[in-house]
């Protein structure tokens, strides 16, 4: 038996950091949607009992390190399975970017094997169970629009955002969320406007959803790496509606509302940058199908 499921990036549309909590993870209120760049991954039955890693990115590892390999043995340990299973995936979205590439696969993965396996599963067991593998693992089962509250595990579904392009730049570096975190001070930090931005989300207010992009890890990030900093400036100048970057970094987006701005948002960054996407937005569950 062979089961493929899609596994979309996200980007954060708001992202407050609150206060460091006794357990020394962050308490964090994010909104968060999917875009339409994503892995693939590929599950399918092994002969023997252990769980192998397929990719051809060399920046994959293909053990305990790989969130997927985690999340194939938390269900595997929860659920008493002694089956094989063999996940292939394949990248598309670029690794260590802030756009939870890894979390996506595990998330993919959860779903895969609820399949593959017959577990009948429902998607808040499996959301529950990706909380114990990393704190965006949660919001990439559902795959949809949310309020991501307490590390970031405690999910509110949101309806989708207004539709629009999105423009993708990545540097060729790799950025540590824990060293973003150890660098980030919750004293006298501008808080975006959490609440803002999801009602413009649900009165589909595309204007106000731009004003209210927030993102409290960027200026951390853009004073350790000027190159991210450099790619929000091109950005604005070549007519972004919007400009934030996604996560911990390093990887900075756009909104735009027209294909041809899109257009020349990314041929402007192509010589800057290496890896430069332009996709749109997608936002809802049904994207996983």
């Amino acid at each position: 038996m062979y089961v493929l499921e899609k596994a979309p990036a996200k980007i954060n549309l708001s992202l407050d950091v609150l206060y460091k909590r006794p357990d020394n993870f962050h308490e964090v209120e994010m909104v968060m949607t999917t875009i339409d760049l994503a892995d693939r991954v590929e599950l399918s039955m092994l002969a023997e009992d252990r769980i192998k890693i397929e990719s051809e990115n060399r920046f994959v590892p293909n053990d305990e390190r790989n969130l997927a390999y985690r999340a194939a043995k938390l269900i595997k340990d929860t659920y008493n399975i002694n089956k094989g299973v063999r996940i292939k995936i394949v990248k598309q979205i670029p690794v260590a970017a802030g756009l939870a590439g890894g979390s996506s696969d595990a998330a993919a993965t959860l779903r895969g094997l609820n399949q593959l396996w017959s577990l009948n599963l429902s998607l808040d067991v499996l959301a529950t169970l990706g909380a114990q593998i990393g704190s965006d693992v949660s919001f990439c089962v559902y795959g949809s629009t949310a309020l991501a509250t307490g590390r970031g595990e405690l999910i509110t579904e949101l309806p989708p955002p207004p539709a629009c392009w999105v423009v993708l730049a990545k540097p060729s570096i790799g950025v540590s969320t824990q060293t973003i975190y150890q660098q980030f001070n919750t004293n006298n930090i501008a808080h975006p406007d959490t609440k803002g931005m999801i009602s413009a989300i649900n009165n589909n207010d595309y204007t106000t959803m731009c004003k209210k992009l927030g993102n409290v890890l960027e200026s951390v990030t853009l004073s350790l790496y000027p190159e991210v900093r450099q790619i929000k400036q091109l950005m604005l100048q070549s007519g972004a509606d919007a400009v934030l970057m996604s996560g911990s970094g390093p990887t900075v987006f756009s909104l735009v509302q027209h294909e041809s701005r899109a257009e020349r948002i990314y041929n402007g960054l192509r010589g800057f940058c290496g890896e430069v996407y332009v996709v749109r937005l997608l936002g809802y569950r049904q994207a996983l199908d």
